[in-house]
């Protein structure tokens, strides 16, 4: 729920959202997406994937504009452009035109993953990144979190997964009850200390 209202998907009842100093309450996901904001859904083959549909075509999406009523398509710039971003984030597949929906779930989590990144966000909004993904998968979305936070990317990530918080985070947020807890630095973020303010 917190992740669909800072992206629009939600009507907010309640606090405040501010991007870099300004208040943020987009009213819709286009508003977020202007803005710089993207957010890569827990359920990704229902909220995020067109599971039938090409690597290609799934990572270039959101390269597409609107034209005369439909989408306008350039077959050749989208095929490079996707190669560019399943080599940069080492997506493994046979090829750009196979079905996203027959990748393993960490490469399907990277395709959305390169969707967002070619737009030139300022921020990403994760949501469970990890769910659903082998261990080996898991190690390979938290390296490429980690480096595109230190390429500058904003990285907003809700887990419930006590090792990614304390492993990734570099601040943590404890949410419990519809408010925040308490705020951890990461030299004081212990799992003691998240569960106890986790169960207030």
């Amino acid at each position: 729920e917190f992740c669909e209202a800072l992206f629009g998907l939600r009507r907010r009842t309640g606090g405040e959202a501010r991007l870099f100093g300004r208040p943020f309450a987009p009213a819709a996901p286009i508003e977020a997406i202007r803005a710089g904001l993207g957010m890569v859904p827990e359920d990704r083959k229902h909220a995020g994937l067109f599971l039938d549909s090409s690597v290609r075509d799934n990572v270039t999406v959101a390269l597409r504009r609107a034209a005369g009523g439909g989408l306008l398509h350039r077959p050749a710039e989208d095929a490079a452009v996707a190669r560019r971003f399943i080599e940069a984030l080492g997506i493994a597949t046979p090829s750009d035109a196979q079905a996203v929906g027959n990748l393993s779930g960490g490469n399907q989590q990277k395709v959305l993953l390169a969707r967002w990144l070619m737009r030139g966000l300022k921020v990403i909004v994760l949501d469970e990144p990890t769910r659903g993904i082998d261990v080996g998968a898991k190690s390979e979305i938290f390296a490429l979190i980690d480096r595109l936070a230190g390429e500058g990317l904003a990285v907003v990530m809700m887990t419930s997964e006590m090792p990614e918080l304390l492993g990734l985070a570099d601040r943590i947020h404890v949410m419990a009850g519809g408010r925040i807890t308490a705020s951890l630095d990461r030299a004081d973020a212990t799992q003691e200390a998240v569960l106890n303010a986790a169960i207030v």
